[in-house]
């Protein structure tokens, strides 16, 4: 585990493996088996979206290096948008970008959505479309899962933070405000707070759903060497999210679980793919093959649900491919919380 502490932000980086030396390929930064793939989260905003979103930086991993032009890979428009906007200090390490849409302001009770990892206006662009009141909290930390998950590993950090955004919410608009459903979401390595927040008794019955976008991982063991080769996963990285999953797949369930992943394959650690798979496994259920459009120009290919647990796997290898799971926020929140 020590030694994967910055897998998660190497997928993303080799798409342009094949325009810088081969040297390159050997640097590796070390992310955790609960790694990130994503690049520095507001880079979203520069990236070409019918030209394959070259990434600055190689990775030690295997996949084809090549960049595919086929699928649109459109991109939310960054702008600002109307409602109460602040940041707030001294939660965590850094700022929690915190939303409220215009459309909500006269509300008393809201949902409550915090995400891990990314651009914070594609946050923004979520909550302006769904379709209940809703305070959107984004968290950005930087790189790596493992930055993520020191930030929860005591446990009243969430509650912490929950009732520092709802008390200053309230403030702002001069009356009580009461939460009525928290959601967790989270991109590439912004699982990490996911799962160490879930790890927690307490904490996990106060969260109502989640969804991880292209964003569950875990080490090899022994560390590096692929299925194929003989390596197993470490499952005890995917515990949580397997008693998540058995949860929500109960017909009397409270709780929603929604997960998506690309065709990414890394090489140096489990690949979302994998590492779902093992998931459904413990659940005794199989993905199934689809072939339907998704958000953005997204391609969906796979899927298993088992009443309020939904899996959706999507084509693609490259950077863009997982960078569209996180522009596709606004779509699979307002799936997951109809599950």
């Amino acid at each position: 585990m020590a030694r994967a502490q910055n897998k998660s932000d190497s997928i993303i980086k080799w798409s342009v493996v094949i325009l810088l030396p081969l040297t390159f390929l050997l640097f590796s930064l070390r992310m955790p088996p609960t790694g990130s793939i994503g690049a520095a989260p507001e880079d979203t905003t520069r990236l070409a979206p019918k030209q394959g979103e070259n990434s600055k930086v190689v990775a030690n991993q295997n996949p084809s290096p090549m960049v595919e032009y086929i699928r649109a890979h459109k991109r939310i428009q960054r702008r600002e948008y109307r409602g109460i906007d602040f940041k707030l200090q001294g939660v965590l390490p850094k700022a929690i970008d915190v939303f409220v849409p215009e459309k909500d302001l006269k509300r008393r009770r809201f949902d409550l959505l915090i995400h891990f990892h990314g651009a914070g206006y594609v946050v923004r662009y979520a909550a302006t479309r769904y379709p209940h009141a809703l305070i959107a909290s984004s968290v950005t930390l930087g790189a790596g899962s493992s930055v993520y998950g020191r930030a929860f590993r005591d446990s009243t950090v969430f509650p912490t933070l929950i009732d520092s955004v709802t008390s200053e919410v309230a403030d702002r608009l001069h009356r009580p405000v009461k939460i009525r459903r928290v959601i967790l979401s989270a991109w590439s390595a912004g699982y990490g707070a996911v799962r160490q927040i879930l790890r927690s008794s307490s904490n996990y019955k106060r969260v109502s759903a989640v969804l991880l976008l292209d964003a569950v991982y875990a080490s090899y063991v022994p560390e590096g060497r692929v299925l194929a080769e003989g390596g197993k996963i470490d499952t005890s990285e995917l515990s949580v999210f397997v008693h998540l999953a058995q949860d929500a797949s109960r017909r009397s369930s409270g709780r929603k679980f929604l997960m998506t992943h690309s065709e990414i394959f890394p090489g140096t650690f489990v690949s979302t793919t994998e590492a779902t798979h093992y998931i459904l496994e413990k659940l005794g259920m199989k993905e199934k093959a689809v072939l339907r459009w998704g958000p953005l120009g997204m391609q969906q290919l796979g899927e298993a649900r088992r009443n309020h647990f939904v899996v959706m796997g999507f084509a693609g290898n490259t950077a863009p491919d997982h960078i569209d799971h996180l522009q596709g926020l606004y779509f699979f929140l307002q799936k997951l919380m109809r599950l």
